[in-house]
Parts: structure tokens; C-alpha cells; sequence
């Protein structure tokens, strides 16, 4: 049986199978700041903790609900009522001792906004408030910083539906809609986002 040490080498061992020594050492290095950790940041996070990447900042000011407990990775009956972003950081911390990962629980608002780091390498937007997903769009784009933002996905069930593109070229998703009139009052011509081509589902539009 392999010791911890043992355990903790072989953690990236498949991810070294596709990346070379170099980018490796990127990820290791690299500082993640993820805005968001319901229904798809909570899975976002854990995936880049996976990865290797190095540093995690981690923004939430939500705790877990039992209502949440269908689809996001941070609510267990055990952490109902405690902080979604302690409770991540400490999930993360169990996968990658090694990470350095900092829980902020706040909201991002224009008016009271959670800066974004000058080391920060990569942004990721899993909030769900428009006036917070513009803001943090328009920042990156000032500061010429990497970032992917998720419109819509609630309500879905096709995940052969999701793509990956800019939001001035999506289609059939109103968050995107009026992501591009919010974008364009600011002088942003460009986001890169994942959203669906999935109408998202009601009872109301029902076969059954």
C-alpha cells in the first residue's frame, strides 16, 4: 500500500500523461480566482483543484442549503447551514494539501466589489447576479485578464447542448442577451463564455 508521500506523487500522475513537465509546473504556479460556488463553480473548483493548479481564491458569501443538496458539490446533509466557501476550501484542502486556497465570503457587487488580485492569472464567473457577471467581465477586460464566464444553465438537460464561445456569437440564451447590451454600454466587445443551446425547461413547456 503506498504511504502518504506515495499518494500525494502520484496525484497528478494521469494529468502528467497529457501535459508535458512544463506546463505542469504552470499549473502548480498558476493563481485561480472563481467567483461562485453553486451549481457550477462548486464542480469548477474542484476540478481546477484536481488539476494541480496551485492557487485558488475562492468568492462566496452563501451557505449551503438543503435545497441546494440536488446539484452542488459543497452541500451534504453533514454541511447544511455552513459556509459554502469554508466548506469547499476544506474539500479542496483535502485533494491538494499542496494548494494554497483562500476562502472569501462576500458577495461581488459594482458597489462593493471583492478585488481581483494583481497575481491572479485566470478568472472564472459561476455567479448568477447580472450586475455582477458585467462587472467582473468589464474588469477583466480593462486588465486585459483571461476569463470565462457561465450564462445560463439551470433548468437543462442535455449537456450535449453546451458550448464553449464568445458571447457576441451565442444564440437562443437570454442571460447572454443581455450580457451583450450590458457589455456594449461599457465598451466590451468580447467574452468568452459556456452557455447552452438548450431551451431551459418549465413545467409549462411540458410534452408530458
Amino acid at each position: 500500500m503506498a504511504d502518504g508521500n506515495d499518494a500525494l506523487s502520484l496525484r497528478d500522475a494521469r494529468t502528467a500523461l497529457m501535459l508535458s513537465p512544463a506546463q505542469m509546473e504552470r499549473l502548480r504556479h498558476a493563481h485561480v480566482m472563481l467567483f461562485g460556488l453553486g451549481g457550477v463553480g462548486s464542480y469548477a473548483a474542484e476540478a481546477l483543484a484536481r488539476a494541480g493548479i496551485g492557487r485558488l481564491t475562492l468568492v462566496d458569501a452563501d451557505s449551503v442549503q438543503p435545497s441546494n443538496l440536488n446539484r452542488q458539490l459543497c452541500a451534504l446533509t453533514s454541511t447544511v447551514g455552513l459556509a459554502k466557501a469554508r466548506v469547499t476550501r476544506e474539500r479542496l484542502a483535502d485533494i491538494n494539501p499542496d494548494a494554497k486556497i483562500e476562502a472569501v465570503e462576500a458577495f461581488h457587487l459594482p458597489e462593493s466589489p471583492v478585488p481581483v488580485a494583481r497575481d491572479v492569472d485566470f478568472v472564472a464567473d459561476a455567479v448568477d447576479t447580472v450586475a455582477a457577471k458585467v462587472d467582473i467581465a468589464e474588469t477583466c477586460f480593462r486588465r486585459g485578464l483571461p476569463l470565462i464566464t457561465c450564462m445560463g444553465m439551470g433548468n437543462r438537460f442535455d449537456p450535449t447542448q453546451i458550448r464553449i464561445g464568445d458571447v457576441f456569437s451565442t444564440q437562443g440564451d437570454p442571460l447572454c442577451r443581455v450580457m451583450r447590451r450590458e457589455l456594449r454600454k461599457r465598451g466590451v466587445d468580447r467574452l468568452r463564455c459556456v452557455y447552452s443551446t438548450e431551451p431551459a425547461y418549465t413545467r409549462m413547456n411540458a410534452t408530458e
